[in-house]
C-alpha cells in the first residue's frame, strides 16, 4: 500500500513520534499547522507571534508525545494548547497589533463580487476587524474557535475547559456585542457568517 492510499491516523502518528520517529511529528505538524496558526493569529492579531505559537505548540506535542490520549482526536488537544499558549502571551502584556484580516476576508467576502462593491466590501472589513478586536478576550476566543474553526459548542467547551453553558454565553454576548458595533443589517450574523467560512 502506497502512502498516498493510506495517511497515518493522528494515534498511530502519535505512537511513532514516541519511538523518536521525528517524520511523524513533520506528518502532525503539516496536517496542523494552517488550523493552529490562523487560531493564534486570530486571538493574539500578531503573524509573528502566531507563528512562534506555532513552533511552541509542535513543541508541546514532543514532548508529551507520552501523554497525549492516542485514541482520542489530537485537534482538540492543540487548540486547547494554541488557546493556552495565546493567553500567555496576552497576560505577558505584549504589544500586539490588529491582524485578522484573512479571518475578516472570508467572513465578509463572497467568492465573487461585482467591482463596484470593491469599496463596500474594504469598508465592511475595517467594520468588522474593528468590531472583533474590541470583544473581550474570552469573546473574541470563542468567536474565532466557533466560526474559524467551525467547533462546536461541546468541543469549545473541552478545549477551554468551561461548561458548555458557560461558552454558549460567551458566544452569545459576542454576537450581540457585534450586532451592536455593526447593526442589525449588517452580514455578521451567524447563519450568513457561517457561508463565508
Amino acid at each position: 500500500m502506497s502512502v498516498s492510499e493510506h495517511s497515518p491516523s493522528d494515534g498511530e502518528l502519535i505512537t511513532r513520534l514516541r519511538q523518536a520517529d521525528l517524520d511523524a511529528l513533520g506528518v502532525l505538524f503539516e496536517r496542523y499547522r494552517d488550523r493552529v496558526y490562523r487560531t493564534a493569529l486570530a486571538i493574539v492579531r500578531e503573524p509573528a507571534v502566531a507563528e512562534d505559537i506555532l513552533q511552541d505548540c509542535f513543541l508541546k506535542v514532543y514532548a508529551n508525545a507520552d501523554r497525549i490520549d492516542i485514541e482520542r482526536p489530537l485537534a482538540p488537544w492543540l487548540y486547547r494548547v494554541t488557546v493556552n499558549l495565546s493567553y500567555t502571551w496576552i497576560s505577558r502584556g505584549k504589544k500586539r497589533r490588529t491582524s485578522l484580516d484573512h479571518f475578516v476576508d472570508r467572513l465578509v467576502t463572497p467568492m465573487r463580487q461585482a467591482p463596484d462593491r470593491v469599496t463596500e466590501q474594504t469598508e465592511i472589513r475595517q467594520r468588522v476587524r474593528a468590531a472583533i478586536s474590541d470583544l473581550s478576550l474570552d469573546q473574541r476566543v470563542v468567536i474565532v474557535l466557533y466560526y474559524l474553526n467551525n467547533l462546536s459548542l461541546q468541543d469549545i467547551a473541552g478545549i477551554l475547559d468551561l461548561p458548555v453553558g458557560t461558552v454558549k454565553s460567551r458566544l452569545y454576548y459576542a454576537r450581540e456585542n457585534l450586532r451592536g458595533r455593526l447593526g442589525p443589517n449588517m452580514m455578521w450574523l451567524p447563519e450568513v457568517a457561517h457561508g463565508y467560512l
